[in-house]
């Protein structure tokens, strides 16, 4: 019997999938689904490489990753001159296929989601319908009458990589970015019932009222559409329906939904609908969307408003990429995107410069980022001919994503301004129409997205009548920009009324493997090196500080005060969210010194804070239940997690003076005889244990040093001042104790430095110097081989390098980063990079090929350079480095960008941090070098009797 019960079962599940399979549309991929999941087509290249054959290629994909024609940036045409001609080559492809019999009776159309750039489709040698002309949209035709079902069809595609129409070539092609060729995006059928739903345009909003447009093809008089909305787990919270008296295409029907869950970026709830189009009674088809209830309101000389509360975008520019085969991508590498700029704090995504593929808008939908989809128009519009059909593709396949806030038409003087009024002919709930432009006075619908605009001006239209939303910004190239100067720029937003925050320029350095180059990866020069993330999504170090400065909890707090109690300031620059919605974890650090074994550190203690109960905009504050003992360990940690359970950042404080940490290396029960010295024509050598330094007489500088158990280190021709004159005089040396004590003399900015040698074999230096006015940098530098060194260990801020205008983003910890070649923005895009400023340093340990030698001090805030390096290429690269391989600084520059002034980047333009250092009178410090291993019997609950330094 229960045999006999599950056959009955079985068959009722088998007539019920067939049932609402006949009622629902049906997809049959002809190429694969992405771009690791391809299907091998025939293929005939007209030019380039591999051209003149018949051969196979993958689809989807662009053929210059695959051997096929040739490759060019879309400004060539500046490269080369006026006259350069693109390669224009075109692709045949053809595939054979056959559609089931049972097919037969229904509307079968052939859909391409992507095709670069106009596209003819031929089925069975017959035309499918007008070519199509434009890269970035999702086009179909009606090929029911053209198939032969039950048996083979062939498909014959002719994809002209250049477009016969001008516009769409000024539109798409002449751009600031890789232009391909080639079907990139899947192809497939679909199958429907004559009678059928063929897109549905959603309106739901904030109060819960909600609308939808259901368009029909070949509509039937007295036909039913019944819409049921429910949750994503099936619960339904409503219905409506419509009757379609007049036989009519489009129907509309509407109810209102009492207390629905908001969508934003910061609570992504989404709801789903399934529309059912009924006929005598029965169901003759069926389908499905997701959507979120939300509002969205520009209320001009305001802001933008979602729900009723004002947003502010925290957003990047991201154009659809992978290095190896650029524009085609797939839902994995789309989703790891969105995680990536929410990873950032960021809550926008400006899709630059044409609309994405749709995996990519579900994952915004989902996890929540604001988007503003966009037309494609780099600095040339589409004409209406042309622009009118490719609007329509576009809102009619993105207008049910609560995600998109806002349509952009065209970017930087790319705006056809007879579409503007096109895309709420397809949008039921009528979102605001931008323009993405570059210059004042071009500002649409209330919104102002001027680009590139500096500290001052950007005050100016701030003050001005409509919101400044800038729609690119803090240009990136390189290691420029990004998040330099972002501080200062996104408190002007936050704090004034019309500002509505803007999208960095851009996501990633968009290099492509080359094909025709033994697969280098080529950015074309300073044109696409651009991100805050390198082509693989290597994080550059704007990514952690962006995600600092972005931070929905604000905290200011940069050094524990004597009276420190536990209570740190915030502010919550949430949109929507109470701080109490999170939660915050503490820990007590000591950490791990330059001998052992591993970097990082040891959790000592750790517990949980209350997070507090803050409203958006609003400040107040955190309170740390720290124990008794707390001060007896080296630093504090907190970090805060979201309501969704992510990392919003982790804030790292001193605890434990640098002098206390510094003694810790210093201590020693070694029992060395004391200093030793000796001086031979004009040089004075000190020997401390196994270390020998030497001096030139003559110059007062660091000119050998030997280890009796090591090698000898090429550290030296030191110490040189980097700002400031400092001209040697004299030399000299006396005993102190065990110690040898020399003192250099110098006129001018610095008028002496004292050495100290132990005979633990520590080298002490105290020097002073004394600068008025504004300095690039101030300290002392000294020279080494690069090529020497393999690696560091130091404890400081890290792992990442710092500038004046971006000392965000990096953590106080030991860290341990191996030598590498990275000029951000270039091969071979290994972060962290290694040359660099670093800031707070406590002590660094250099690893090189003669041996080991460490560097450490008593005092706060010295920054460290390691080598050569640049932030920005140009005519000379920027910024101006100090003197030597190796720096001690009490200030460095702040970078630049790529759209400050063309001949001088201009670091200032974005904000107070950007100013050149201003230095009044004397600069102290103390140095310890150790040219050697640490005594291996160093005791670490050993306190060294406290040693002399030079202290403010």
């Amino acid at each position: 019997m229960k045999k006999y019960l599950s056959i009955v079962f079985f068959l009722m599940a088998s007539l019920s999938s067939s049932a609402q399979s006949n009622i629902t549309k049906t997809i049959k991929y002809l190429s694969g689904t992405d771009n690791e999941n391809t299907v091998a087509w025939d293929f005939w290249c007209t030019g380039g490489r591999k051209a003149g054959v018949w051969t196979k290629i993958n689809v989807p994909g662009h053929w210059e990753q695959q051997g096929f024609g040739e490759y060019n940036y879309g400004r060539d045409y500046v490269t080369y001159g006026k006259n350069f001609r693109f390669a224009d080559e075109k692709g045949l492809y053809k595939y054979n296929f056959t559609v089931p019999a049972n097919w037969t009776g229904k509307d079968i159309k052939i859909v391409f989601e992507g095709s670069m750039t106009d596209t003819e489709v031929k089925i069975n040698g017959k035309s499918a319908g007008k070519i199509h002309q434009g890269s970035f949209y999702l086009f179909k035709y009606d090929i029911s009458s053209l198939l032969k079902y039950g048996a083979s069809n062939l498909l014959e595609v002719t994809v002209s990589k250049m477009s016969a129409d001008n516009s769409v070539n000024n539109a798409e092609r002449l751009a600031d970015y890789w232009i391909f060729g080639g079907i990139y995006r899947p192809v497939y059928l679909e199958a429907t019932p004559k009678q059928h739903i063929e897109w549905t345009s959603i309106d739901a909003k904030a109060d819960g009222s909600f609308a939808m447009n259901v368009h029909i093809e070949n509509p039937v008089k007295g036909a039913e559409v019944y819409a049921e909305l429910s949750d994503l787990k099936g619960k339904v919270i409503g219905s409506a329906k419509a009757i379609n008296t007049n036989g009519d295409t489009v129907l509309k029907v509407s109810t209102k939904i009492t207390n629905p869950n908001l969508w934003t970026a910061e609570t992504p709830n989404l709801y789903q609908v399934k529309t059912y189009l009924r006929s005598a009674g029965k169901s003759i088809y069926q389908t499905q969307n997701r959507f979120g209830f939300r509002t969205i309101e520009v209320r001009k000389q305001d802001g933008i408003y979602v729900n009723g509360k004002k947003v502010k975008m925290k957003g990047v520019n991201r154009h659809v990429w992978w290095p190896e085969t650029g524009r085609s991508v797939n839902a994995r590498l789309d989703l790891a995107d969105v995680k990536l700029i929410k990873g950032m704090n960021m809550n926008a995504v400006r899709c630059a410069h044409y609309p994405p593929d749709q995996a990519f808008l579900n994952y915004c939908d989902s996890l929540g980022l604001y988007v503003l989809d966009e037309l494609a128009g780099w600095q040339k519009a589409y004409s209406t001919k042309a622009g009118e059909p490719l609007v329509k593709e576009m809102v009619k396949r993105d207008a049910n994503h609560p995600s998109i806030i806002l349509w952009s038409n065209g970017n930087e003087g790319g705006h056809n301004f007879d579409l503007d009024d096109d895309y709420g002919k397809y949008d039921l709930s009528n979102r605001t129409v931008i323009h993405a432009h570059h210059r004042p006075g071009n500002a649409i619908n209330g919104i102002d997205g001027n680009h590139y605009e500096d500290f001052n001006s950007t005050q100016k239209i701030l003050a001005d009548t409509n919101i400044y939303m800038v729609t690119e910004f803090m240009h990136a190239q390189d290691d420029g920009a990004g998040a330099a100067g972002l501080s200062d720029m996104w408190d002007l937003h936050w704090n004034a009324k019309k500002g509505a925050g803007g999208f960095i320029w851009a996501f990633v350095d968009e290099a492509i493997v080359r094909t025709d180059k033994n697969g280098m990866l080529d950015p074309n020069g300073v044109n696409a090196p651009d991100g805050l993330l390198g082509p693989h999504r290597e994080k550059e170090g704007s990514y952690n500080a962006v995600k600092e400065i972005y931070s929905p909890y604000k905290i200011i707090l940069t050094k524990l005060p004597e009276n420190f109690n536990g209570s740190i300031e915030v502010e919550n620059r949430y949109n929507f969210t109470n701080l109490n919605k999170g939660k915050l974890n503490w820990e007590l650090i000591n950490y791990n010194l330059p001998d052992d074994k591993d970097a990082g550190y040891k959790v000592m203690k750790s517990g949980t804070a209350v997070a507090p109960d803050i409203e958006p905009f609003a400040k107040g504050n955190i309170q740390i239940p720290l124990p008794a003992d707390w001060k007896q360990y080296q630093a504090l940690a907190l970090t805060a997690t979201d309501q969704h359970g992510e990392e919003v950042y982790r804030w790292v404080w001193k605890i434990q003076q640098n002098s206390q940490m510094v003694n810790i290396l210093l201590q020693s029960k070694l029992k060395n005889p004391k200093v030793a010295v000796t001086e031979k024509d004009s040089i004075l050598t000190v020997k401390g244990g196994d270390i020998s330094v030497s001096f030139s007489k003559k110059t007062g500088k660091i000119i050998g040093l030997t280890n009796d158990k090591s090698a000898p280190i090429s550290f030296g021709n030191g110490p040189v001042l980097v700002s400031g004159n400092a001209a040697f005089v004299s030399l000299t040396h006396k005993e102190e104790g065990e110690n040898i004590v020399i003192e250099a003399n110098y006129t001018g900015a610095m008028k002496a430095i004292k050495w100290t040698m132990y005979p633990s074999g520590w080298l002490q230096m105290d020097y002073s110097f004394t600068l008025n006015g504004k300095h690039i940098f101030a300290g002392i530098s000294f020279d080494y081989p690069e090529n020497y060194v393999l690696g560091a260990k130091f404890l400081g801020n890290g792992p990442y390098r710092v500038w004046k205008n971006r000392l965000q983003g990096v953590t106080y910890n030991t860290w341990e980063k191996f030598n590498n070649s990275t000029q951000t923005g270039s091969y071979p895009w290994i972060f962290p990079e290694f040359k660099g400023y670093y800031s707070n340093i406590n002590w660094i340990q250099m690893n090189t090929v003669e041996g080991k030698f460490t560097i450490a001090t008593p005092q706060d805030d010295l920054f460290v350079r390691l080598f050569d390096f640049y932030g920005l290429t140009g005519i000379e690269p920027h910024p101006q480095l100090p003197t030597g391989d190796i720096s001690f600084l009490e200030g460095i520059p702040a970078v630049g960008s790529k759209l400050g002034l063309r001949i001088t980047p201009r670091p200032q333009m974005y904000g107070p941090a950007g100013e050149t250092n201003e230095f009044t009178g004397e600069q102290k410090r103390t140095l310890y070098f150790f040219f050697g291993l640490a005594p291996s019997d160093r005791v670490n609950n050993f306190v060294m009797p406290k040693v002399n330094i030079l202290t403010d």
